[in-house]
């Protein structure tokens, strides 16, 4: 057996990385719940909006960057030395932030959802650097544990930046608070990036194009004949799908089934956020090292099932919306307690899925191509997230109950399944040696 992954903490090839990944997307959900909690209860009203059109133009404003701005990203990483490349990104980041301060201080919804957009355009170009340095700087052995961690540490950052960014932003001198944060929390991730080692540049002369849907497209169209990417590539993206639907519906399934407060919302968060660290910490274990993707078509198939007992526990009579439970009213309620391990083992069995894709991507690319991969990746994660979006808007409007959503979605993850068996059986690789399946 192989070291722990948490070896990897004691390494300058993977800490500095996972450190600003880890800050970078804190600051990401720290900002984004600050701003919608501000613009809800605050300026909305101030300002004469609707707080419910504002609130959801500001996810497909985030995502939208994602979308425009990966194919560019995926040059840059080719072009240039990557590490150096994440340094002027968290400069770039830093300056954003900047902005979110003037938001901040002259209320602004407007400027709030600019910054909001640069801040999605400064994680579509780190993306790309994240995920292709780990290859060039982990033996492949590590990968399975390296990715593992990574999406830990993603799933914390999101959890902890959503709870703490609600939290100061209507407090006592929230607006100085949450303004000093964003911008010290920038320059860590700036500092934390300077201690990455340099990496190999891939390509040097290649010839910078600036078209943006004419690169995404060619993005698209470079990756498409290569089956054994391509295929996971869309596996993640059906995580991005799937999660997306659980996660934007939280609030309302707290409020108007379970008849609970906004705290425990946050608690399915919570829940949800740890469920996908415990499974992604679980793959080293099961796989060794191994970079294969037999596990993912049954982890697709628990969460499918685990969304179905998800539906049976969530059946009760109409939610009282004048009397919500509280957190610690809610896990009194047995059945209550059975809707939180559903949500546990769906997210367990998430993280159990997406580690092994990642890693899977990350060895069948050629050191000159994989920034190009992730770049794609991010392009169709952007996509199927709004994908996401739209199907629980039609579905709603169709007169869908929120359980009877997550059971739609339980039954398209069993027909996705096949595919997904598909996209991980071609290959599989073991320490550095590959073999057919």
């Amino acid at each position: 057996m192989g070291k722990s992954q948490f070896s990897l903490f004691r390494s300058r090839k993977f800490l500095p990385l996972f450190i600003t990944m880890f800050l970078g997307a804190f600051n990401d959900n720290f900002f984004k719940s600050a701003m919608v909690i501000l613009i809800t209860y605050r300026l909305a009203d101030e300002s004469g909006i609707d707080a419910r059109i504002a609130v959801t133009s500001a996810a497909g404003v985030f995502i939208l960057p994602f979308a425009l701005f990966s194919a560019i990203a995926g040059q840059m990483a080719d072009k240039y030395e990557r590490s150096s490349l994440v340094r002027k990104v968290k400069i770039l980041e830093i300056a954003v932030m900047g902005g979110a301060v003037a938001g901040f201080h002259s209320a602004s919804v407007w400027l709030l959802l600019v910054v909001l957009f640069l801040m999605g355009a400064q994680s579509a170009l780190f993306g790309p650097l994240k995920y292709s340095i780990l290859p060039q700087h982990l033996e492949t052995g590590e990968l399975i544990g390296a990715n593992a961690l990574i999406e830990t540490g993603t799933f914390l950052a999101i959890l902890l930046g959503t709870i703490f960014g609600g939290v100061f932003v209507l407090g006592e001198w929230g607006l100085v608070t949450v303004s000093f944060l964003v911008v010290g929390i920038a320059v860590l991730g700036w500092a934390a990036s300077l201690f990455i080692p340099p990496t190999r540049v891939v390509d040097p002369f290649l010839e910078f194009r600036f078209n943006i849907f004419g690169e995404t497209w060619k993005l698209i169209k470079n990756v498409w004949p290569r089956r054994d990417i391509f295929l996971p590539i869309m596996a993640i993206s059906w995580f991005y799908f799937v999660g997306t639907i659980f996660l934007s519906q939280f609030p309302l399934y707290a409020k108007t089934v379970m008849g609970a407060d906004e705290m425990v919302a946050t608690l399915f968060l919570a829940v949800f956020s740890v469920g996908v660290g415990a499974g992604s910490l679980a793959c080293d274990g099961l796989l060794k090292g191994e970079i294969s993707g037999k596990y993912v078509p049954w982890a697709a198939l628990g969460i499918a099932a685990s969304s179905v007992s998800l539906y049976f526990a969530g059946i009760r009579e109409t939610a009282a919306e004048d009397a919500l439970m509280s957190v610690g009213q809610f896990v009194l309620v047995p059945q209550n307690l059975a809707v939180l391990s559903c949500l546990l083992a769906i997210s367990f069995f998430g993280g159990l899925y997406i580690v092994p894709l990642y890693a899977i991507i990350q060895s069948r690319s050629g050191e000159d191509e994989l920034a190009g991969v992730t770049a794609c990746c991010n392009v169709t994660d952007s996509v199927f997230m709004a994908m996401s979006s739209l199907a629980a808007a039609a579905m709603l409007r169709a007169g869908f109950t929120i359980p009877q959503i997550f059971l739609a979605t339980a039954a398209l993850t069993i027909a996705a399944s096949f595919a997904i068996r598909a996209a991980v059986r071609d290959r599989t690789r073991k320490n550095g040696e590959v073999s057919e399946k």
